[in-house]
């Protein structure tokens, strides 16, 4: 789903996949800039977009 939502973005979007993140407790977990904006639920590319326009230009 993240990988969707980057294709719609206009921007530039780097993504890293963790193992062993402390913050995040229940996967799948979404962090962008650091911040967790989710875990415990899949959320929808409409979803994740919001997000990234929220934080990524932060």
């Amino acid at each position: 789903m993240v990988e969707r939502a980057i294709e719609s973005y206009d921007g530039s979007v780097e993504i890293e996949l963790e193992d062993n993140n402390k913050k995040i407790k229940n996967v799948p977990g979404l962090m962008i800039n650091g911040n967790l904006v989710s875990e415990g639920k899949v959320l929808t590319v409409r979803e994740i977009t919001k997000y990234m326009n929220q934080l990524v230009n932060c």
